[in-house]
């Protein structure tokens, strides 16, 4: 397996498990969900390669989009965040 030198040769989706969806659907009993501030992030997706869930996804510009389905929100994505562009919020705000 070629290992990739750039951001860009890297591809979109996990090179490791989990794979999405491998804890099943999540989101009915999770208690906080991050919240992207899409003006912060810097598309450096680290949150993407920490995601235990594979709950976040990139999109073609790399910036992170999450996949509140899969997500159990465990916060690892906020704090791996390096410009604190992820929130973890209550589910009832």
């Amino acid at each position: 397996m070629k290992i990739p030198k750039t951001l860009k040769e890297m591809p979109l989706t996990p090179l490791s498990l989990p794979t999405i969806g491998s804890m099943g659907k999540t989101g009915t009993w999770r208690t906080f969900r991050p919240i992207i501030d899409y003006s912060k992030c810097t598309k450096c997706t680290l949150c993407w390669i920490y995601c235990p869930d594979a709950a976040i996804t990139r999109r073609d510009d790399d910036s992170p989009e999450i996949d509140y389905e899969y997500c159990k929100g465990c916060g690892i994505c906020a704090n791996e965040c390096p410009v604190k562009a992820i929130a973890m919020k209550r589910e009832e705000e």
